[in-house]
């Protein structure tokens, strides 16, 4: 019979520490990098979303304008109710609450 017998140590392959003072292992080290890739993904679907924002919002606007110039009314709540609807069947409640910012961001406030 062979009995195991342990090996040293080697204190070079030894993970260094994270930045909140726990010991990285590569099951953290690992997942400290996708977490790390999970953000930067996060950060560019941000970005998008702004840039789309900023878009949808002029569009609105320019909306706006050219149906007052030509005599209409500013608003058409049968189209805002269609938007509102659209984004609350896809993304429920918060979709409602989506729905009104991108509303205001593109006409104003109705004050």
């Amino acid at each position: 019979m062979t009995t195991a017998t342990a090996s040293p140590t080697n204190t070079a392959s030894r993970p260094s520490s994270t930045s909140t003072g726990v010991p990285a292992s590569p099951e953290n080290a690992s997942a400290e990098e996708h977490i790390a890739a999970l953000r930067r993904r996060l950060d560019e679907i941000d970005q998008k979303l702004i840039e789309l924002w900023r878009e949808r919002a002029a569009i609105s606007h320019e909306v706006g304008q050219t149906r007052v110039a030509a005599g209409g009314t500013r608003l058409v709540l049968a189209r805002e109710q269609e938007i509102l609807h659209r984004f609350r069947e896809a993304l429920g409640s918060d979709g409602t609450q989506l729905a009104l910012l991108l509303l205001r961001a593109g006409r104003g406030k109705l004050v």
